[in-house]
């Protein structure tokens, strides 16, 4: 089995302590990339593990959180593990098979408002993490609305890194997650043998691979004993085997400099997180 280093800790370059140069690499690169970052001492827990003992190499900061401080001191002590800025606009929630909006940030009809309020979030994370943040994405993909979606855009390409499924060259699989857009759960889709297949068949050459792990349930979520089954599989024996077919890496291991073309259409819907 492929020792921990070379499944998370290089740039899609490594394996064990032997440098590959990187023409030779010929297999599908992938992000495991963990959302919610800072929202609670149990999520931080379960990001740092599945990074330790698992797939994440990489996890999105929401800056306003109880918990974010905490999280920004666990990255600095984890150099490896790639970290984003997950912007936080607001929650939503079902309530009589509607999705209705539980908290706001906000208003995000006042793109002047938002803007500044990018911009507070993007100055907490330099604060926080001592750098800027690897890539862009938001609490229940908020981003992909306007007046959001173009000031996020903007925003990225200001700091040349990638905007989730709007501007990069990842395409972001959404797969490994076990509850539809009705709320419904569909626990088989956060099992070992569903991770391995994503990993075995790729839908891109580059992948982004969601997920939200915690090792413990304080938090108010309607997807919360999900996250505690993620870890699990993200740690699974059979699941660190299949990650040898694959190249994982970190956005920050992306190389720097012009985006191209938005990215390809993502896989799989997410509002629950």
């Amino acid at each position: 089995m492929a020792s921990r280093q070379s499944l998370a800790q290089g740039p899609c370059v490594r394996s064990g302590d032997r440098e590959i140069p990187t023409a030779v690499h010929r297999l599908p690169r992938v992000i495991v990339n963990a959302d919610d970052f800072g929202k609670s001492a149990g999520i931080n827990r379960g990001i740092i593990q599945a990074h330790e003992q698992g797939l994440v190499t990489s996890a999105s900061l929401m800056v306003w959180k109880a918990a974010a401080e905490t999280a920004a001191r666990l990255a600095l002590e984890h150099p490896r593990l790639g970290v984003g800025l997950h912007l936080d606009f607001g929650s939503w929630t079902l309530r009589d098979g509607q999705w209705v909006p539980v908290d706001t940030v906000v208003e995000l009809g006042d793109a002047a408002v938002v803007r500044r309020e990018l911009q507070r979030q993007l100055d907490r994370f330099t604060d926080l993490l001592r750098r800027p943040p690897s890539h862009l994405d938001s609490h229940q993909h908020r981003h992909l609305e306007e007046p959001l979606r173009s000031l996020a855009g903007a925003m990225a390409a200001d700091l040349q890194i990638p905007l989730r499924q709007v501007s990069g060259p990842v395409h972001y699989c959404g797969l490994f997650f076990g509850m539809d857009e009705h709320g419904r759960a569909f626990p088989a889709n956060i099992t070992p043998a569903a991770l391995v297949r994503l990993l075995e068949n790729p839908p891109a050459d580059l992948t982004e691979i969601a997920c939200h792990p915690a090792a413990a349930i304080d938090f108010v979520s309607l997807y919360a004993e999900q996250r505690l089954q993620e870890l699990q599989t993200l740690c699974d024996p059979q699941v660190r085997a299949a990650a040898a077919r694959v190249h994982l890496c970190s956005f920050a291991d992306l190389p720097a400099g012009a985006l191209p073309a938005p990215a390809s259409p993502s896989t799989a819907f997410q509002r629950g997180e």
